[in-house]
């Protein structure tokens, strides 16, 4: 299995947003939760309406997970992005059944997309505007992790969400390079 890497770059986000809004809601708000949760795509694409709304279908809650490698509880509370993405793609259906899953199959009754078409959808956005990183499926929980520790939050919690044993493993997991470690020699200055 090739190593998948984070979008480091924040306009290729912006890139990859704009392309997929284009082609499909269904996959914007894939890639927009994905990126704005740290589940593995398992967990994600496991995710029902009930998971994310409360019953007058308006009103969105706390995401609570077992995750399925780990089986450790986690409890995602739902940021803008993530609400904003989820609230756009529940307006462009006709109606919403709540054991229905958010990123449901358009073949049989109630199936989730596959892990295989989320990677076919993410590659295929990536490829087309232009992002350089090694692009899979974990790319979307890389991405948040990286963006987490780049914008200065703690390690450790970063660490403690990605339910990771210790910080080495977080370290090599988000991808941190020469260039973020040179970043850091330049930006800071103890006179």
């Amino acid at each position: 299995m090739n190593n998948v890497e984070p979008i480091r770059d924040k306009s290729k986000i912006q890139d990859v947003k704009i392309y997929l809004r284009g082609k499909d809601i269904r996959s914007y708000a894939m890639f927009i939760v994905g990126i704005n949760v740290a589940l593995r795509i398992t967990d994600l694409l496991s995710l029902k309406w009930k998971d994310v709304f409360k019953e007058n279908k308006k009103t969105f809650k706390d995401v609570e997970i077992y995750e399925g490698k780990t089986n450790k509880y986690r409890k995602i509370k739902l940021n803008k992005s993530a609400r904003k993405a989820l609230k756009e793609l529940s307006e462009s259906m006709e109606y919403i059944h709540m054991e229905n899953f958010i990123f449901k199959s358009r073949e049989g009754e109630n199936k989730p997309i596959t892990r295989q078409q989320a990677l076919n959808i993410l590659k295929d956005a990536s490829n087309s505007v232009g992002v350089r990183e090694n692009i899979g499926t974990h790319s979307l929980r890389k991405t948040w992790g990286y963006h987490a520790w780049k914008t200065g939050f703690n390690p450790a919690i970063i660490m403690e969400t990605l339910n990771h044993s210790n910080l080495a493993i977080t370290k090599r997991y988000l991808g941190i390079q020469q260039d973020d470690v040179n970043e850091l020699y330049d930006q800071l200055n103890i006179e």
